[in-house]
């Protein structure tokens, strides 16, 4: 006769369990249209376990789950973002870099050249003072 009661017990229980899941399911459908807070208020209200209370808690973790999933696919659009950005800024690097070493091969070969243009002006300098001298020995010895 126990294992009779037992399974009669289950039955119930069953039973109790798949009308509870009705309820919980038509409750969670209801909550749908209802805002956050009013969700959580209702949630508060009922007691752990009860239908309402498994309903707004199924409700808020599929919002949860919904925003998750959301901020998610934000964060991986703004990695895709950075990642961009980060190749962008390398390749403006790399002109950079190649701007400045263009750059310092200029300047150095203008360091050479006024180089060459100073032994040009000693050179002028030079001569221009030998012809002078040249012109005044010239004057000089006429006399």
């Amino acid at each position: 006769m126990p294992v009779f009661v037992n399974q009669t017990r289950r039955m119930e229980t069953s039973e109790d369990a798949q009308g509870s899941n009705q309820q919980v399911s038509a409750l969670v459908e209801l909550l749908k249209t209802r805002s956050y807070a009013e969700i959580r208020q209702r949630m508060y209200d009922r007691e752990p376990g009860s239908p309402w209370w498994t309903a707004c808690r199924a409700e808020l973790d599929l919002r949860n789950g919904q925003q998750i999933g959301e901020a998610s696919l934000a964060m991986s659009r703004t990695s895709e973002k950075i990642r961009a950005s980060m190749q962008h800024f390398e390749q403006l690097a790399d002109t950079l870099q190649q701007a400045t070493k263009d750059v310092a091969d200029l300047l150095r070969g203008t360091q050479e050249a006024g180089r060459r243009l100073e032994i040009a002006v000693y050179v002028t300098i030079g001569v221009t003072l030998v012809q002078f001298f040249n012109l005044l020995f010239e004057i000089f010895r006429k006399r």
